[in-house]
This record gives structure tokens, sequence and C-alpha cells, in this order.
């Protein structure tokens, strides 16, 4: 089986969570993390590499944080407020799987470093904290939507310069869409 590569370039963990599926509004979503052990991989990926195995179990859960988030993102990148619903998935997320912030100092080089997560769900809840902390706290306004109506991925854009997600698909789509789009304008 081809694995499809991570998306890891949109600007933070947690929206790189929502990027593990594809074209999520499209009619052929693709899912980049099919099983646990890509869940592993993608952790690992972004540096939150849990002493347990994954789980399935895990990878539901993981699938669950993604889809209670991406409302969340939609209503932060249009500068709206999140339904009440979808800000509940969060705070309950939240309530089941965040752990305290432990930091554990290390001699070598000298500095603070964060311990490894104990399983998978502690690991989604740093995402889900990450989120959070987006959410509420200036960044929010850095928070952006591909205008592709398949693909709507939610990014970082804190120049404001950015018109697409980080996918050369999706600009380049966009860009021949608004193409056609002046050229027809101009042959009336």
């Amino acid at each position: 089986m081809d694995t499809v590569p991570f998306r890891l370039d949109t600007g933070a963990t947690w929206l790189n969570l929502l990027a593990t599926r594809g074209s999520a509004f499209g009619r052929h979503p693709e899912e980049r993390i099919p099983t646990p052990e890509r869940l592993a991989d993608w952790l690992a990926a972004v540096e939150l590499t849990p002493d347990a195995p994954v789980t399935a179990a895990d990878l539901d859960l993981a699938r669950h944080l993604r889809e209670t988030l991406r409302p969340l993102a939609l209503s932060a990148a249009a500068g709206e407020d999140p339904s009440p619903e979808a800000a509940a998935g969060l705070i309950a997320f939240l309530r089941a799987h965040d752990e305290p912030l432990r930091l554990a100092g290390s001699a070598e080089p000298p500095g603070l470093a964060r311990p490894a997560p104990e399983n998978a769900a502690a690991a989604l809840g740093r995402v889900a904290r990450q989120a959070a902390e987006q959410f509420t706290g200036p960044e929010r306004h850095v928070l952006k939507s591909c205008p592709e109506s398949d693909c709507r991925g939610v990014f970082t854009d804190p120049d404001g310069r950015r018109r697409w997600c980080p996918s050369p698909a999706c600009a380049s789509r966009g860009r021949v869409r608004a193409h056609r789009a002046r050229k027809a304008a101009g042959a009336e």
C-alpha cells in the first residue's frame, strides 16, 4: 500500500492534524492516517512520539479530535464565533486528555525539555491544547482557510499575503479558474 505523505506545512501542529484528511470537503477525501501505524508515524513527524504503542482506539481518538477542531478552525479563519457545540467538544476533549505541563531539565546541553507523552491520548491532548491556545489568543487572527471548495484547509498566514493553502494544487486550480474567468469576461 502506498502511503500518502503528511502535510506538515500549515503553520502549527494542530493544523497539521487537520491536514491528515486531504480534500476533506471533496468527493474523494484522502485519509493520511488510515492505520494506528500511520498515526504513530505522524506523531513522530510532529515530535510527539508517545512512550506507549499507538492503538486502534488512539486512531479513533485522533480522528475525533481532528473533526472536533475542523469547525472551530473554519470559524476562527472566517473571524466568526464558534458554535457552542463545537466549543463544548474541544472543552470536553481537553478535560479528558489534557496533561499538566511538566518540564524536565537536561544537563547536556543545558536547557529545558518536555518529556515524551505517556501515550497517544496525552500527545493528542497537547495538540488540542495548542489549538485552544491559538483559538483564544492573538494568533487566531493569522488563521486563514483555503478558498478551494474541496479543500478549505486552514493554515497560518502571519503576513496576510497567502490566498490559498500551502498546497500547490489548490493555488494552481485557483489561478487557472481566475484566468478562465478573466478570459471569458474579456470575450463578452
